[in-house]
């Protein structure tokens, strides 16, 4: 998947927040220490460096939403970096409870939350919910 498609799949699945540009995918690929996960119509990218992985974010097209492809994003990361560390974490707008629901249903928890941390398009900040999961 090509930074300007990530771009676009980024806008159309965060339509009240500033999506990001193929500029910015382009500059955290280029990290040894992201990966990127990808399916039809979605992705997910993600840090892993000293012990502990992020999800930096998760982005399913519209067109692609309901089908199950962010818990199989999900599900890869996990996957990927459950031999290898001892927590995740994320974030996540406190008011995307399908996300929500999501992370805790892949046992994610809340730790801590960040007061009007996302800025909205025309409308009030929203808190950003600060989730992680410890791997034994």
């Amino acid at each position: 998947m090509t930074p300007e498609q990530l771009a676009q799949i980024h806008s159309a699945a965060f339509t009240l927040e500033r999506g990001w540009t193929a500029a910015e995918f382009t500059d955290l690929i280029a990290s040894a220490y992201v990966n990127l996960f990808t399916a039809d119509g979605g992705f997910a990218l993600t840090r892993t460096v000293a012990g502990e992985s992020e999800l930096l974010t998760l982005a399913v097209h519209p067109d692609h939403q309901r089908r199950g492809i962010a818990l199989g994003l999900l599900s890869d990361w996990i996957a990927a970096i459950q031999p290898h560390v001892e927590t995740a974490f994320l974030e996540v707008a406190a008011d995307n409870h399908r996300a929500l629901a999501l992370y805790q249903s892949a046992a994610f928890t809340r730790s801590g939350q960040r007061k009007a941390y996302y800025a909205r398009n025309g409308a009030p900040a929203v808190d950003a919910v600060l989730m992680s999961r410890a791997f034994p």
